[in-house]
């Protein structure tokens, strides 16, 4: 761990993050926006969205979801489940996995290795859980940043799909 994330501790979430969670997607989306992705996740603030604040309770109640804080204030997010989410045209995996269906950071943080530390918690969940295996699917659109981002921190890209007219691409990490 680099010296920027020092000051970043890992911890449980819950239900009473859901505000702070919201707050970091409504603002990824102002900043998506700001720099000319408007296809991602569209341009209303993702607490806005049909079943945006839902989707959100459900991944802190139904999933293992983790806060990164910095000084006690949640600056990231991530959530874990055992696959990949049933909307999706994803296959299973094969075999006992730990599949991340949320990864947000504070983009007021940016820049502080919150993602890479949240990835990194991941992969020791993923072991601790008896797997091998963690997996992601992101946007594979623009020019490929947000998958550049996850082979930085250890996924290879396997599979790419379309849901809908978005473009994804599952990523796979061995953990040992």
């Amino acid at each position: 761990m680099n010296d920027s994330t020092h000051s970043i501790r890992i911890r449980a979430g819950g239900l009473a993050d859901a505000p702070a969670i919201l707050d970091m997607l409504d603002s990824a989306v102002v900043w998506m926006n700001a720099r000319g992705n408007t296809e991602q996740w569209g341009t209303t603030p993702y607490s806005q969205q049909p079943g945006g604040a839902a989707r959100v309770e459900r991944y802190l109640t139904e999933n293992a979801p983790y806060i990164a804080e910095s000084d006690g204030i949640p600056v990231g997010a991530l959530v874990l489940d055992s696959g990949p989410s049933p909307q999706l045209p994803i296959a299973p995996a094969g075999e006992p996995e730990r599949y991340v269906r949320l990864l947000v950071s504070d983009r007021r943080y940016a820049g502080r290795g919150i993602g890479a530390a949240l990835l990194s918690h991941a992969a020791e969940e993923t072991r601790r859980a008896g797997a091998k295996l963690m997996r992601v699917d992101c946007w594979a659109g623009g020019e490929g940043e947000l998958v550049a981002f996850y082979e930085r921190n250890g996924f290879t890209p396997t599979d790419q799909f379309l849901s809908g007219t978005w473009p994804g691409q599952v990523l796979a990490r061995r953990v040992a």
